[in-house]
């Protein structure tokens, strides 16, 4: 069987708050991170982040980040387009701590990947509602940048 295509979608640029730890739980540290606005730029999708997603986090006890964001995009003709994403994020923990620190990491030193579904029912985006995508992720100190690729 051949496997799907990775068809290129769009990038996403989110502005990122400040963590906020609710502490150890019985998987690890439940933590949270509020999502400021950003920028949605691709052949296939485009438009702004509207202020208020959240991207829910466990911090593992073996290094690992399972994350939960959800989100919303605004495109430019006013359709609102609901975004969950779950994934996953891990690397050397010399990486892990120098991206906690807010320092620069390039891409290719950590895995951060998510699967990404839509959500929508304005009549010219309802495709998306059957789209499953992938996001390879970039953590910056202020900003997370996702370039999805839409499962063909």
């Amino acid at each position: 069987m051949t496997p799907p295509a990775l068809i290129p979608m769009c990038q996403v640029r989110c502005e990122v708050g400040a963590l906020v730890s609710l502490g150890p739980g019985p998987y690890g540290e439940r933590r949270y991170v509020p999502l400021g606005g950003g920028t949605v730029s691709g052949p296939e999708l485009q438009g702004t982040l509207v202020e208020g997603g959240v991207d829910w986090q466990v911090a593992r006890a073996d290094g690992a980040l399972d994350i939960g964001a959800h989100y919303v995009i605004r495109t430019p003709d006013g359709a609102l387009v609901e975004v969950q994403s779950n994934g996953l994020r891990h690397g050397p923990p010399d990486v892990m701590a120098r991206l906690a620190r807010g320092e620069a990491v390039a891409a290719h030193e950590y895995f951060f990947r998510t699967a990404v579904r839509f959500t929508t029912g304005h009549p010219d985006w309802l495709h998306l509602n059957k789209v499953m995508a992938l996001a390879v992720g970039q953590r910056e100190a202020r900003l997370v940048v996702l370039d999805f690729f839409r499962l063909g």
